[in-house]
């Protein structure tokens, strides 16, 4: 599955998507339309995907949105911005601070607790979607299958850019002056300064 299809695959579940039927339900509903092939090879892309953002300054831009995020809510924030769409899944790639003018974003800065980009549901639609066609449980199997056979078992290891700590405000505020304005405490950091 091209690039192309994959987005278009992800657009179609948006633009169906309702408040009784999220995201991930809808996502399921369209690959479930497919041939089990290609539920793979969406699956095979969606990892691809959320590979080429495991970087460190998404996962800051993730930490500070959730207040915080560990190794298994960093997954979830990935299909997340994938669940997201195109265009919010290249801002973010391209400048992890661009989040902040996402209204999902801003929503959960302003309401607290909300974590919409956390969408762990997403990471497991594929899945969901390739048992419902074939009746069978061996997805993950089914999928080093379909990799072997297109012969790409082996993957180069993404550039995650460089580590820093999460926990530095001034760092943080220096690096995503915009996520920072939404969910750090500015009198906090400006005293930080001041010391």
């Amino acid at each position: 599955m091209d690039l192309t299809e994959f987005w278009r695959v992800v657009e179609t579940a948006r633009s169906t998507a309702t408040a009784d039927r999220p995201f991930d339900a809808a996502l399921v509903d369209v690959l479930a339309t497919r041939p089990a092939s290609d539920v793979l090879a969406y699956e095979e892309r969606f990892e691809e995907m959320t590979a080429a953002i495991y970087r460190w300054d998404v996962w800051a831009a993730a930490y500070l949105i959730g207040g915080g995020c560990s190794d298994d809510s960093f997954m979830d924030f990935r299909a997340g911005l994938v669940a997201l769409g195109r265009e919010w899944y290249e801002k973010a790639s391209a400048h992890p601070d661009a989040l902040a003018e996402n209204p999902v974003v801003a929503e959960d800065a302003t309401v607290g607790g909300v974590d919409y980009v956390f969408y762990e549901d997403v990471n497991y639609a594929a899945r969901t979607a390739y048992e419902r066609i074939t009746g069978a449980e061996d997805f993950y199997e089914a999928c080093t299958r379909h990799r072997a056979a297109r012969g790409e078992e082996d993957r180069t290891p993404v550039d995650i850019g460089e580590e820093f700590d999460f926990d530095d405000e001034a760092e943080m505020h220096r690096r995503f002056p915009r996520l920072s304005a939404l969910f750090l405490d500015d009198d906090a950091h400006e005293s930080g300064d001041a010391a």
